[in-house]
């Protein structure tokens, strides 16, 4: 049988009076039990290398045996069946099914660039250019073999969705240094899968550090601008009011939702003049346009959402996560990759130099890669046309560029055939956690309080690597 339940919004004095020891009671509750180690909004913990992230995320997961981990004994070895004392008990459903797993090496050239030495694929000739500014990690591990809990467990620190993502706890620790933008902001490459919406969620932190996707067209931003009919003075008089009435709740539940909401519709009413400025580069010289390549005139491909990182980068944007899928190349991987690659190799590097031309790389952090590698033996048949890779967890690869960062630095190494990290392996959890460090965040202070627990986003892991910072 149900009941009614009736609540009556108490003054802090009733409350007070009410509890049985008072504000002694209070006081040595927030003692034992703070709701968070670290107050949304506030300074970082510590002087910060960063103000700024762009992650160039490549769902689907690209294959690193082919752009950047050179393996020429899998080359000569291409053929023969992997050994059974490599392969150890990780594998996927899909591979386990096979009868023989056959080596193959890379139909591509690798070659050195840079004063560095970098070893780079054929397949990416423009960032091939700009090694010496880049950071290449070739010794990641992570915990899934399969996309979307990997997706998840490299945004949120969880395999499982309802965790905070990476940008939407940089909002709630730093907040936003642009009162006109969102301080997390997605683009995603439209007509590739790639980028589901619980990878920029907020989940239980507040509902303003949520993630706000900028689509490429007319209306960058859902339901943002005034239907047909509403001018502009209409809205604000409306919201005007709004507000009056939001104040005079809040006055009376003090609940801090209330604010979040009035805070949100104010963002709302200034995101119908930012958006569209920000988002029209026509006013951006020709060069940059060459620079970047022809789809960077094109509202929604890769190299348009670069040009459009940069341009929120410039604005005070603190996180800003650019999703290109289709890496997922479990057959035919010769004819798909290259196309990939193509998409995203110039404006991958233009956007780096293009930062550091504007004197922006300094403070900008860039990082470039997928949720985990593919496998060093051929899934399905091997042919001289044509071949697979399955998902690799055990290792893979991911570039870092700019803010805080040794450049030219190659750090981890697999064994010769790619497939097990052998010198100074980097988990997912480490990875995060340096790139808070970077951002002047102690990823063990940066918590909130939920369902009795304090979360984090590496969970109870994670260490900086700091072999890699400048």
């Amino acid at each position: 049988m149900g009941h009614n339940h009736i609540h009556i919004p108490l003054t802090r004095r009733e409350f007070l009076t009410k509890t049985t020891l008072g504000i002694g009671a209070v006081s040595l509750a927030s003692l034992l039990n703070p709701t968070t180690l670290f107050a949304q909004g506030n300074t970082p913990h510590f002087v910060p290398k960063a103000k700024r992230i762009i992650y160039l995320y490549m769902a689907g997961a690209p294959s690193q045996l082919d752009l950047f981990d050179y393996k020429p004994q899998l080359v000569k070895m291409s053929g023969q069946d992997l050994p059974s004392s490599v392969l150890g008990d990780r594998v996927t459903g899909t591979v386990a099914t096979q009868n023989s797993l056959p080596m193959v090496g890379t139909r591509w050239n690798f070659k050195q660039h840079g004063n560095s030495g970098m070893w780079m694929s054929d397949l990416m000739p423009h960032m091939s250019k700009i090694t010496d500014e880049l950071c290449k990690i070739q010794s990641m591990h992570t915990a899934s073999v399969q996309h979307e809990p990997a997706q998840m467990f490299t945004n949120t620190g969880s395999e499982l969705p309802g965790r905070p993502s990476f940008g939407s706890w940089i909002s709630y620790g730093l907040g936003s240094d642009n009162e006109n933008l969102p301080a997390f902001i997605v683009l995603k490459t439209e007509g590739l899968e790639g980028g589901f919406a619980g990878l920029y969620s907020s989940a239980f932190l507040p509902a303003e550090h949520q993630g706000v996707r900028f689509r490429g067209g007319k209306d960058p931003v859902l339901f943002l601008t005034n239907p047909p009919g509403v001018s502009e003075a209409a809205r604000r008089e409306q919201l005007d009011y709004l507000k009056k009435m939001q104040e005079g709740a809040f006055e009376f539940w003090e609940d801090p939702s209330i604010k979040a909401k009035m805070a949100q519709y104010e963002m709302a009413f200034r995101m119908q003049t930012s958006v569209p400025e920000v988002v029209d580069t026509k006013g951006e010289p020709d060069y940059i346009y060459k620079q970047y390549g022809e789809d960077s005139k094109k509202p929604g491909t890769f190299a348009s959402n670069c040009l459009l990182a940069r341009r929120l980068a410039e604005r005070g944007v603190k996180f800003i996560q650019v999703y290109h899928g289709g890496w997922d190349h479990h057959s035919e991987l010769p004819k798909s990759i290259g196309k990939r690659a193509k998409e995203v190799d110039q404006a991958s590097a233009a956007l780096i130099m293009d930062l550091k031309q504007r004197g922006l790389l300094e403070d900008t952090l860039v990082v470039w890669g997928g949720e985990f590698g593919r496998t060093c033996f051929s899934q399905g048949e091997l042919t001289k046309e044509s071949f697979g890779r399955d998902h690799h967890p055990n290792a893979y690869t991911m570039l870092l560029a700019g803010a805080g960062v040794k450049k030219g630095l190659t750090y981890g190494r697999t064994d010769e055939f790619g497939y097990h990290v052998v010198e100074n392996p980097v988990h997912v959890h480490d990875l995060n956690a340096t790139l808070l460090h970077l951002m002047g965040l102690d990823h063990e202070r940066l918590t909130y309080k939920f369902q009795g627990r304090r979360f984090r986003l590496t969970d109870v892991e994670g260490n900086v690597v700091k072999d890699i910072l400048s």
